[in-house]
């Protein structure tokens, strides 16, 4: 049992970062085809009612993506979805050891010696995972705007409000992960690429509520529980990270359903469609020569149309997604800790030989 398993030695951050990698690519895998549903209906615009929002649940989308372009379709940009979930979890690892780590080192060094480090305050553990999480947007966003762009497929760029859920790729087309890469960079520059860093900044608040609510229940857990045990059974582990994700979520989805539509282009879509109506001249959809939709902007034109319900346009897809895959991360943490620990051993063996 997990109990009763050796102990992990003290994680370096590379460490502690290769197990959460590992651990989120596990659990994001496992949750896959629920992740396109809740991006396709994210990026649906907001006036795209009565060309396929008359049914926005998981279960009716999934069907959807599935009739019409098969399996395949649920596992639409399968390996650019991975690769960003492994740089993204292991960066946000890296630094939020790395940070966590020297800030505890810092608080160690005033105390006397013996002294009993002081749990750490959950203003201090949301600013920890705030700056983890910023240093990890900038690294990895350019991987995560291709894999949103596969997820949500490749229609032709040229008609604006196209629909995103039954949406597939243009004709002679290249979707892989370069060609979509390729695609940006020609249509908008190198800086296309880190579409939606403005807001994915501001979402860096979501795995800091996450891991600093997580970090605060399991203490209150642990010391409920001293007399009996003095580690969380997986289940009470799945139980704390479903919270802890699902108020994060709840607390930040205006700006992930944002941020998705300025990666998608959805956004940009309707703007086009927007100044097509009131100047219906004859006109292309130049993404280079366009002024891209900011999140307040989008946040504003849904509320004028739908209301406050409107900033929540999916969040049942993402909540049960990111609850899912983030209780699978927690509860599989520690497994792949061990599972970091063997392959740095190995690589370090490996090295040394050659």
């Amino acid at each position: 049992m997990a109990a009763q398993s050796k102990p992990v030695q003290k994680l370096t951050p590379f460490a502690s970062a290769l197990a959460g990698a590992l651990g989120g690519c596990f659990s994001t895998a496992v949750v896959y085809p629920l992740d396109v549903a809740k991006t396709r209906i994210q990026a649906l615009p907001s006036d795209a009612k009565g060309k396929g929002k008359d049914d926005l649940s998981v279960s009716h989308v999934l069907y959807r993506i599935f009739q019409k372009e098969g399996l395949s379709g649920l596992y639409r940009g399968f390996g650019a979805t991975m690769l960003n979930t492994f740089s993204m979890q292991y960066a946000y690892f890296f630094f939020y050891s790395f940070v966590r780590g020297s800030y505890i080192t810092r608080i160690t060094r005033k105390l006397p010696p013996g002294a009993k480090v002081p749990a750490l305050s959950t203003a201090a553990e949301l600013a920890i995972g705030a700056i983890a999480g910023a240093l990890a947007q900038i690294f990895t966003i350019p991987v995560s705007v291709i894999a949103t762009r596969q997820q949500v497929g490749r229609t032709d760029r040229k008609t604006p409000g196209a629909e995103p859920i039954d949406a597939e790729p243009a004709k002679d087309s290249d979707d892989s992960f370069l060609g979509v890469a390729r695609e940006i960079v020609e249509e908008e520059g190198v800086t296309g690429l880190w579409l939606g860093i403005k807001p994915g900044l501001v979402l860096t608040v979501n795995p800091a509520i996450t891991y600093g609510v997580f970090e605060r229940l399991k203490n209150v857990v642990l010391a409920a529980q001293q007399a009996t045990s003095s580690k969380l059974s997986p289940w009470t582990t799945f139980v704390i990270g479903a919270l802890s994700k699902t108020l994060a979520t709840v607390v930040t989805y205006p700006y992930i359903m944002a941020k998705v539509r300025i990666q998608a282009r959805s956004a940009d879509k309707e703007d086009a469609e927007l100044h097509h109506y009131e100047n219906p001249e004859p006109h292309h959809f130049h993404h280079e020569k366009h002024k891209h939709v900011g999140a307040l902007e989008i946040l504003g034109r849904v509320w004028k149309r739908e209301g406050f319900f409107g900033w929540y346009q999916g969040m049942q897809a993402q909540i049960t997604k990111a609850v899912l895959s983030q209780a699978l991360l927690f509860m599989s943490k520690e497994q792949f800790e061990h599972w970091a620990v063997a392959i740095m051993i190995l690589f370090a063996r490996f090295a040394h030989r050659s």
